[in-house]
């Protein structure tokens, strides 16, 4: 895991595999993204080896674990300032962690996001499901189904205050359904406390799970969700000379 920041960089290092489906993941800053190093703090996480079948709420203790370190024990940060960001299965990590703590939050961006476990897992003719038992446990079974429930973000939407939500998707995206940014954006709206930050859906009428091929409607797309970010922030201009 690295944590990178003006001054310093923090690095501690584990053995094994890494990320939502175990693979090895490149611990490198995206330079797409170090233009943000001049306005707000970057961090990147990488799940613990072994954290799937029913362990698989290691990986969501873990993100709020690392959001809590860098409030309370590094004090580089605070709530109202930190921002968490996932796609696909990275979506699913997002909206598990903002649902177990969401006053550690200020933004979440959810991009295609994985977020109708058990509706999605128990369907064995989408695509990769059943492969993905392999990773995740088959929900047609009672003990998985059941874990399941208790982490699946679009299931255990609370009456707390949120933070500001962008929800991404494509429709014909044949891995995460359109429909499941959409019924967890319209689950957030429904159930979250008064005060919660503004759950934005946007849709790509074109798209498929792996948005834009063109270079530049890619870039657009990373320029859409910067702006909410930086707007949301409250960071979306700077002072001149700065």
């Amino acid at each position: 895991m690295s944590l990178l920041t003006f001054e310093e960089e923090v690095k501690w290092e584990d053995s094994g595999k890494f990320g939502l489906f175990s693979k090895n993941c490149c611990n490198a800053l995206n330079t797409v993204r170090a233009f943000f190093l001049n306005r707000v703090i970057q961090f990147r996480y990488e799940e613990p080896k072994g954290a799937k079948y029913l362990c698989k709420k290691n990986t969501f203790n873990d993100f709020v674990d690392v959001a809590n370190w860098l409030i309370e024990d590094r004090k580089i940060t605070k709530p109202s300032m930190l921002s968490c960001e996932g796609r696909s299965a990275g979506g699913l990590l997002i909206g598990a962690s903002i649902n177990q703590a969401p006053e550690l939050f200020k933004i979440a961006i959810l991009g295609v996001p994985f977020v109708d476990v058990v509706c999605t897992m128990i369907d064995a003719s989408i695509p990769l499901t059943v492969v993905e038992w392999e990773e995740w446990g088959n929900p047609n079974e009672e003990k998985y189904h059941q874990y399941m429930m208790e982490y699946s973000p679009i299931n255990n939407v609370q009456s707390k205050v949120y933070p500001a939500c962008l929800l991404t998707g494509g429709l014909h995206d044949p891995r995460v359904q359109f429909w499941e940014p959409a019924k967890f954006a319209a689950e957030l709206r429904h159930s979250q406390a008064e005060g919660s930050g503004p759950v934005c859906v946007k849709m790509d009428m074109s798209a498929g799970h792996f948005s834009a091929s063109d270079r530049y409607k890619y870039l657009k797309e990373l320029a859409f969700d910067f702006a909410f970010l930086l707007d949301q922030l409250e960071l979306s201009t700077i002072e001149k000379g700065e």
